[in-house]
């Protein structure tokens, strides 16, 4: 059964009504997670969902209240459903794509995808003020990674040296991670230069010390048993500070994208980084 159109309320007279989200990427571990989210949250109604592997034409909500339509046609979908927020945890490519449709629609932005380039964001920022609608991307929106990456920036100027260790499931598609990759340039912030990076005399095996952006090394990790894990070592004379911030379950990234879906209706243009809504 269709969830009722007037579970939309949120209240009695007067009070506002929820608003109403898409979820791309729908069939995916994350998109699951999402739906969930929505459902225990008031104010926010999961509207609809889009996978470009569904089956049927409804699916059903994780708490048992209901069914949402679902298709592989985000114009189509978003033309019967009216989101106001479109939640895309997918790959780059497909998320540009989809960005692209949902802001020519007047749909608002949340994107947790890692992989977009700078290009891409200068596209969703023009996207986002042309449609006046806002969006954010997070490469990370667990809360204690948005705090490892706050308290990262600015250290990098006390110490001569930085690594970053990054370890994910075997299924991530992306090395390294967009989160390795933020803290990296977080650390570059407020040095005059790249970080010192030893460069052995002999390398038996090529690529061993890993890669590196702004003379940062950065170990990437892939095998199954691992969520998503990331440690930064910096180090200079005598000494050596190590932070690291584990991830549990998916549920943890749950307060963060609520959060983000709240807040992007209230602004226009792109906001990049969760710490921005958080006053960091």
């Amino acid at each position: 059964m269709v969830r009722p159109a007037q579970q939309q309320l949120s209240g009695g007279a007067g009070r506002a009504l929820p608003v109403k989200v898409l979820v791309h990427g729908v069939s995916g571990r994350m998109g699951g997670e999402v739906l969930a989210a929505l459902c225990r949250e008031p104010g926010l109604e999961p509207s609809c969902g889009v996978d470009a592997k569904v089956s049927g034409e409804y699916l059903s909500l994780p708490d048992g209240s209901g069914q949402i339509p679902i298709s592989s046609d985000l114009e189509a979908i978003i033309a019967r459903c009216r989101p106001q927020v479109m939640v895309d945890f997918t790959n780059a490519e497909a998320s540009i794509r989809a960005c692209r449709m949902a802001a020519s629609r007047g749909v608002n932005l949340v994107v947790g995808t890692t992989g977009l380039t700078e290009a891409n964001l200068q596209e969703l920022d023009s996207l986002a003020r042309e449609h006046r609608i806002g969006a954010l991307v997070a490469p990370n929106f667990a809360l204690g990674a948005v705090l490892l990456a706050h308290l990262v920036r600015g250290l990098g100027k006390y110490f001569e040296y930085a690594e970053i260790i990054e370890m994910h499931h075997d299924g991530k598609i992306d090395s390294a991670s967009g989160t390795a990759i933020s803290l990296a340039r977080s650390l570059r912030e407020g040095r005059d230069g790249p970080f010192t990076r030893p460069t052995p005399e002999k390398e038996p095996v090529q690529g061993a010390r890993g890669g590196e952006l702004e003379g940062v090394s950065i170990h990437s990790v892939r095998m199954p048993g691992r969520m998503a894990h990331h440690e930064v070592i910096l180090g200079t004379q005598g000494q050596t500070l190590s932070l690291r911030h584990d991830t549990i379950n998916r549920e943890c990234y749950m307060p963060g994208v609520i959060l983000a879906i709240k807040e992007v209706v209230k602004f226009k243009g792109l906001v990049v980084g969760l710490d921005k809504m958080l006053g960091l």
